[in-house]
């Protein structure tokens, strides 16, 4: 059994084509008293995936990118059964599993195409880059003294379901006044505990956690997860060409900067695809360019709007410090306390990416496309009106 597998595995994982593929599917089904070895096979790749700083979300984002669902799948049920083994895992890790995609039968549709999509899977996992950790591995030392997962904090609670309500409703009006509500209290709940962690000499440092930013149009996309953590005091790092941006921060910080980019997300292309759908029932044929414009403008527009939020809101909460202390001023006040966050922040994130570069981006061409687009960021406005951005 062994040898079946070590030279299905020569042949398939190690060159390119279909011909190794062929070759090793051929061998694994012609066998079936391999099956079991050959799945464990792939939990160990898995697990060096973990060792080269891949999460789950990770892995089954850049199959389903390079591959395709079905090798998404046939990732799922290995990540399934390698994270079994352990007996607590890293903070984020059972959102990702729960996450995961249906795992997909095994010998399914035959035992040729299932051992070939196995191989081309493994192939893939083999040859993943080694990329900078968000947090410890299962099963290392630092992960088996984590502290137990606890339930959502209701605040966090309430602020995905005012966002859900706005990506639901069919009134700008009222998803304006819902996304609104949102970040206030994203922005207050940020400041109770960077004042909560200051009191109580709790420390703490900034954590990480990798976004998807997924083509079409992913450096407007990117643009606005930039905005969205920026205004929540984190600083994101975007990596092309893996398809995923990296954001730190505080974790209360990094909750809400991925409750607010996934919906933002999602009524700006809500917007876009109303928006063009005007445009070709009047005549236009140029959705590309449209779009591309369209989601640039979003992301200028909303960024300028949440950094003019947050410090709206972190003034009128500084006002209310001051006052509730006699309108003294000192050093452990809300604005040290917040700068000190921004520091630390910074930090970390230079220590985790020492070298980062800055890259043009295609700028927007479409006139018609950036004025929905703006239109569409005032409609997902999260607080007073701020200043414009011309074209």
């Amino acid at each position: 059994m062994e040898s079946v597998i070590d030279r299905a595995c020569a042949a398939a994982l190690y060159a390119d084509g279909d011909e190794g593929l062929d070759v090793g599917a051929s061998l694994l089904a012609a066998d079936p008293s391999a099956d079991e070895e050959l799945h464990r096979r792939g939990e160990e790749f898995v697990r060096r995936a973990w060792s080269r700083g891949w999460q789950p979300a990770d892995v089954v984002r850049i199959v389903r990118r390079e591959l395709d669902a079905t090798g998404a799948a046939l990732a799922s049920a290995l990540i399934t059964a390698e994270t079994a083994r352990y007996g607590r895992l890293p903070p984020r890790w059972a959102d990702q599993l729960a996450a995961l995609p249906a795992p997909e039968p095994r010998n399914r549709p035959d035992r040729f195409t299932y051992a070939s999509a196995l191989l081309e899977l493994y192939r893939l996992l083999l040859r993943l880059p080694v990329i900078e950790p968000v947090g410890p591995p299962p099963g290392t030392a630092d992960g088996l003294h984590l502290p137990p997962a606890h339930g959502e904090p209701r605040m966090l609670t309430r602020i995905r379901a005012l966002l859900a309500k706005a990506e639901a409703t069919g009134f700008p009006e009222e998803a304006e006044a819902l996304t609104t509500k949102a970040q206030e209290l994203m922005a207050r709940h940020s400041i109770d505990e960077a004042l909560l962690a200051a009191r109580t000499h709790a420390g703490g440092t900034p954590g990480a956690c990798r976004i998807g930013v997924d083509a079409p149009y992913e450096s407007a996309k990117a643009i606005l997860l930039d905005a969205v953590a920026s205004a929540n005091r984190c600083r994101a790092v975007w990596n092309s060409d893996l398809g995923f941006t990296t954001v730190v921060g505080f974790e209360p910080d990094l909750e809400a900067v991925e409750l607010l980019f996934t919906s933002l997300l999602v009524q700006g292309t809500a917007a876009m695809t109303k928006a063009e759908a005007g445009q070709r029932a009047g005549g236009r044929k140029r959705t590309k360019t449209f779009r591309q414009s369209f989601l640039m403008a979003y992301a200028q527009r909303l960024g300028s709007r949440l950094a003019a939020d947050t410090a709206r809101v972190t003034a009128a909460a500084d006002t209310g410090d001051r006052a509730g202390r006699g309108g003294e001023a000192p050093a452990q006040g809300l604005l040290p306390v917040l700068a000190a966050r921004d520091v630390a922040v910074t930090d970390a994130a230079e220590r985790m990416f020492p070298r980062t570069t800055t890259s043009r981006v295609r700028g927007a061409t479409d006139a018609e496309g950036w004025d929905h687009g703006t239109a569409a960021a005032d409609r997902a406005s999260m607080g007073g009106r701020g200043p414009g951005i011309t074209r």
